[in-house]
């Protein structure tokens, strides 16, 4: 199975770290690529020291988080402020097909690790730099994590509530947003070389791309000068559109109405089909016009069921409605694993742990994860020798001199 993945043959020297690269990387890797993490003793992944930790216990191999964005690639561990080892990761380049990083814009250029000087070796290297800001420009050198790109990129401005100031959405978005835009970069390099034969540079910024998928707000300003107001969960062009609390605690059920018939589905849904006539609600302007008690009226009927039941409910004729699930509700999801998105691969440290798998399904290529994530280091002895060609003595005697660390 393994040699008709999409991505069969296709060899990524990965230098990324945190999330945005990793995450990118990862795509590559569910997609069959061969991804070699290059990583060091010395300068220990950030993610390797954030928890949650398995079992409550911290340590570079424990932590959930990196072990979830790094499923399916390779660690080897080289200490790139050697000569030496410089010369092991421009060797593993050369025969290599891809090259990503994501450090600030000139990083890679001043440890001798740029575009220019790779290419020398592999013309048709594809390599693509991730950074906050891309390469060019007053603040390409500035550094960035993706939590900044929340509201540089103008979504904290359209998150909240009417009358309150702007809000994080809760999450470091930029990252996997700006990782998603970088696989499906170097998808497109890929296919470009294996119609033309030709290599290039993809030069990615995270803060453009969290940008890129706010079009609606940018053009509002664009084209009427205006800025879109915070509307907390309502929609523009559809009501109802919101969370509504249900019988348990913190319990809740998300509810949408796209058009006329689906509202009156809801009102069927509820049990009172009348209630679609009432000129207070029977059109979407009227709805918007009304909406505070719209939702007033609909969180009194929510009240009286739990979240399932209202999803049974309005589910049964045809609305889109569903449970605010709790990340435990998600973990043990029947739909969710019955799809088999879930892994439980074994972990030379932690063991078998559930981890969010592939989420896509193809037909005729089928994609899995194959690995759990690797210890620090854990396949520098194999990449030595299968990849690169160097013998056990000198493998030991690159430790040694530490670098292999």
């Amino acid at each position: 199975m393994t040699n008709n993945l999409p991505l069969a043959g296709i060899r990524v020297a990965d230098f990324t770290w945190v999330w945005a690269g990793p995450f990118a990387t990862l795509q590559l890797a569910h997609l069959g690529a061969e991804v070699i993490r290059i990583e060091s003793q010395s300068r220990v992944c950030v993610t390797r020291r954030i928890p949650p930790f398995a079992d409550g216990q911290a340590g570079p191999n424990r932590s959930g988080y990196y072990n979830q964005y790094n499923q399916g690639k390779a660690s080897l561990s080289l200490n790139l402020k050697k000569p030496e080892g410089l010369a092991i990761a421009k060797k593993l380049v050369s025969i290599s097909d891809v090259v990503s990083e994501n450090f600030a814009a000139g990083v890679m250029d001043k440890m001798g690790l740029g575009y220019e000087v790779l290419r020398q070796n592999k013309p048709d290297l594809i390599m693509i730099a991730m950074s906050g800001y891309g390469a060019s420009g007053p603040e390409s050198a500035y550094v960035s994590y993706g939590p900044a790109q929340v509201p540089m990129s103008g979504l904290s401005a359209l998150t909240g509530f009417p009358g309150f100031p702007p809000m994080h959405v809760g999450f470091s978005y930029g990252d996997p947003n700006g990782g998603l835009h970088g696989a499906f970069a170097v998808l497109a390099a890929l296919m470009h070389r294996a119609r033309s034969g030709e290599g290039q540079y993809i030069d990615l910024s995270q803060w453009e791309t969290s940008v890129a998928v706010l079009g609606e707000a940018v053009m509002d300003q664009v084209m009427n000068g205006t800025q879109p107001p915070r509307m907390g969960n309502r929609d523009p062009y559809m009501a109802p559109h919101g969370l509504f609390r249900c019988q348990g605690e913190d319990r809740w059920v998300s509810i949408v109405i796209a058009s006329e018939e689906e509202w009156q589905r809801l009102c069927t849904g509820m049990g009172q089909p009348g209630l679609a006539a009432d000129s207070r609600f029977a059109t979407l302007t009227a709805r918007k016009q009304n909406e505070d008690a719209l939702e007033e009226f609909l969180n009194a009927w929510t009240a009286t069921c739990t979240a399932e039941e209202v999803t049974a409910k309005l589910q049964g004729v045809g609305v889109a409605a569903f449970p605010a699930l709790t990340n435990k509700e998600l973990a043990e999801d029947p739909h969710l694993r019955s799809r088999g998105f879930f892994v439980e691969l074994p972990h030379h440290e932690v063991g078998a742990r559930q981890h969010a798998g592939v989420p896509w399904v193809f037909s005729d290529t089928p994609c899995q994860v194959r690995r759990a994530a690797p210890c620090l280091g854990q396949d520098t002895d194999d990449v030595m020798q299968r990849v690169l060609g160097y013998s056990a003595q000198e493998i030991a005697g690159l430790k040694e001199r530490e670098v292999l660390t």
